[in-house]
């Protein structure tokens, strides 16, 4: 593997897809339909007074990246599904095989050129990531954060995708595994974390009453009761994979402060934030604090978050894809799909 093989292969991939033309359709409709949702958004948040929301930024940025991300996985599929299987189809892939380029070049050279594509979509969100940042309560590191986090899931999805298109011989079929795979790790993994915790639901005991508060009161009879609690603390990291999970959870929290310190009836950005919501109920699942059922540890403690969890897992995924897509790419080949022949 060397990385003038990987370029060779990477610069190909792009040339075909220039002189095709349609990814270019497809970026302008992307950037069209991101800069409507962007409008409606700020129109909506225009009706209220300045006053009652001082923060129209977070709203606007926060609202904007779960769309930005829930487009992609639209349209990321589409550009790795049939990168090697459509090549076998054209009879192209056996010229690239007997060259020097070894297998692994060809792995990461397609799967750079569907990553740097998916990163080009994602370029074309920054002019309304910078306006979003002129309305107020967006910091800098929050956009970096995010957006590396962002370009992460697009290349897991873009490596996944790569993967079902060397194993599997007909395009159509890889196209659609694709989005049934994006699927799985979205609304897959919501559903999957719903009946698991619903089965695993748990019968406890507990008491009340029976305060000792002598000599003052009479604290009366001590009471036993018996309830079910869900043990989300336990099923939260079926969770962690969903792509929005990770994303809301990864962006660093608002500073909790107010225009003026003085007027605690000021609204927050972190009261505003879409992301920091998102995140902040998906880290309540991992809390083990007494409340409504769960168990108590230590009151002054914090959930752990949920994001390094469902990052590293997806990263692995997409490692994984990649070195199966090696192994598939290698020659001679002893096992071909049923049908195609070597050259």
């Amino acid at each position: 593997m060397t990385g003038a093989g990987i370029a060779t292969v990477a610069r190909q991939e792009f040339r075909l897809r220039i002189r095709a033309g349609r990814w270019k359709v497809l970026l302008g409709v992307f950037f069209a339909i991101l800069l409507a949702f962007t409008a409606l958004l700020r129109a909506g948040l225009g009706q209220l007074a300045s006053d009652e929301l001082p923060y129209k930024g977070t709203i606007l940025y926060g609202g904007l990246m779960l769309f930005v991300l829930g487009l992609a996985l639209l349209v990321v599929p589409a550009l790795a599904a049939q990168s090697v299987n459509g090549d076998r189809e054209r009879g192209t892939l056996a010229t690239l095989q007997v060259t020097r380029l070894t297998a692994a070049d060809i792995t990461l050279g397609k799967f750079a050129a569907a990553w740097g594509t998916a990163l080009v979509f994602l370029a074309m969100t920054f002019p309304l990531v910078a306006y979003a940042m002129t309305q107020g309560g967006v910091p800098l590191g929050r956009v970096i954060v995010v957006t590396v986090v962002l370009a992460l899931l697009l290349g897991t999805v873009c490596a996944v995708s790569l993967w079902l298109s060397s194993v599997l011989s007909r395009t159509t079929t890889s196209g659609v595994l694709a989005y049934l795979a994006v699927f799985a790790l979205t609304i897959g993994t919501l559903i999957t974390f719903g009946l698991v915790t619903a089965v695993t639901t748990e019968t406890y005991t507990a008491s009340v009453g029976g305060v000792d508060c002598f000599p003052a009161c009479d604290p009366g009879p001590r009471q036993t009761y018996t309830a079910t609690r869900a043990r989300t603390d336990r099923t939260w990291v079926l969770l962690a994979p969903n792509p929005f999970v990770v994303l809301a959870d990864a962006a660093p929290q608002l500073p909790d402060e107010r225009r003026d310190a003085d007027d605690r009836s000021q609204i927050r950005a972190r009261d505003l934030d879409p992301l920091g919501q998102i995140g902040g109920v998906v880290r309540g699942l991992r809390d083990t604090r007494l409340g409504e059922g769960r168990l108590q540890t230590d009151a002054d403690s914090e959930p752990d978050a949920v994001w390094p969890t469902g990052l590293a897992i997806n990263v692995a995924l997409g490692t994984a894809a990649l070195w199966l897509t090696t192994r598939r790419l290698r020659t001679p080949s002893r096992n071909l799909p049923k049908g195609q022949r070597v050259a």
